[in-house]
């Protein structure tokens, strides 16, 4: 909970700690609030509570065996980590993937996106004060949960993804049963918008609440549906093109101002909503095509020896954004440098210059909006 440290009586404002246990901060992060009662003067992140120095860890593992490592680069998407990984390995070997390997990546990520949206957007109802979505949000998130798990064994750190392909094909009977939960799931969407997207006090909480325009979003480096939820078209599915995306239709989702002012915190929930609902649409269209390519690997072909020389960068659209890895190599089996870009910390900083006059309970929502996992902001 929020402690008061000390009171300044010469201006009457108070320091207050929020974190690094509060449970609205999605982690252990902790906010030093100076405010003058309800009314937040400044709001600074204080950072470093989860660092694990994972980069330096990739310098000391094979190219291989940092993949499960990975997948603390973001625990709740940890498939898009996986993903990031072994593209930039890919790039920097000259790997060409199969296929079919690249349809069950989208397949697996597609589902992970969803599941981490149900995630934010269920957490930010509840953050909120609507503890009901959380529960239909988690429901859905189960059904996932057990795909993912029938699929690689496990169902949240993933160690699905390999170095020019993934790891295990589809169990027999796997895709007819996503493709009915699918298919279920997308109409269900408009339940949920019923339920708490729409709900008309819900819109007039959070509707003009900590603006950011487009501008500002791009100037702060925001990414993912943070910054389509300012209204920015950019989406590196569409815009980049990477694995097999340009194979399937779907919208790219952004802040409207619908009910306030484009790039409040109703258009970050928005965006995250109608995300679900395009992910929904992708994996209709990739269970359907990939039977196209039954017969192909699962990995493609490897050199003899992995001992890289140079370097790659890599991006894919995570459910936080765009995600990158850098990665240098030395002709050793172990990478001579790797490096993660993260949306979370890049979200980060634009809450100091957004926190001025906001109310208190508004910082809870402007953090919820921006979905960040500490994992991402630390390293």
């Amino acid at each position: 909970m929020s402690d008061v440290i000390f009171t300044n009586e010469m201006d009457e404002e108070m320091t207050l700690n929020m974190g690094p246990h509060h449970p609205s901060t999605h982690g252990v992060l902790r906010f030093i609030i100076q405010s003058d009662g309800e009314i937040i003067r400044k709001a600074v992140p204080d950072v470093g509570y989860l660092h694990r120095s994972i980069e330096k860890i990739g310098e000391r593992c094979t190219y291989p065996g940092y993949m499960p490592y990975t997948d603390r680069v973001d625990y709740v998407a940890a498939m898009f980590a996986n993903e990031c990984w072994a593209t930039a390995c890919e790039k920097l070997m000259g790997i060409e993937v199969p296929k079919r390997a690249q349809y069950l990546r989208v397949i697996s990520c597609e589902l992970n996106r969803i599941a981490s949206h149900m995630i934010a957007i269920g957490a930010m109802a509840m953050d909120i004060g609507a503890t009901t979505p959380f529960m239909w949000a988690l429901r859905e998130r189960e059904y996932i949960n057990d795909f993912i798990e029938e699929l690689c064994g496990a169902r949240l750190t993933y160690n699905y993804h390999r170095i020019g392909g993934v790891s295990f094909d589809m169990p027999k009977g796997w895709a007819d049963k996503v493709k009915t939960w699918v298919d279920k799931f997308v109409p269900l969407m408009e339940e949920f918008d019923r339920l708490i997207t729409y709900n008309e006090i819900y819109i007039q909480r959070l509707a003009n609440v900590a603006i950011i325009t487009g501008k500002e979003a791009k100037d702060w480096g925001l990414v993912g549906p943070n910054l389509r939820g300012s209204g920015v078209k950019w989406d590196l599915r569409k815009d980049d093109g990477y694995s097999v995306y340009s194979d399937f239709e779907f919208a790219v989702p952004v802040g409207k101002g619908q009910f306030g002012a484009v790039g409040d915190c109703w258009d970050r929930f928005y965006v995250r909503s109608e995300e679900c609902k395009e992910s929904g649409k992708i994996l209709q269209q990739a269970l359907a095509k990939i039977d196209e390519h039954p017969e192909d690997d699962l990995v493609g072909k490897l050199p003899k020896k992995i001992k890289p020389e140079g370097e790659a960068y890599s991006r894919v659209e995570s459910a936080r954004g765009d995600m990158g890895c850098y990665v240098i190599g030395k002709g050793a089996e172990e990478p001579y440098r790797c490096r993660f870009r993260t949306g979370s910390f890049t979200a980060m900083g634009i809450i100091e210059a957004k926190s001025p006059g906001l109310f208190l309970a508004d910082l809870v929502a402007l953090i919820a909006s921006f979905d960040v996992v500490a994992p991402e902001i630390d390293r």
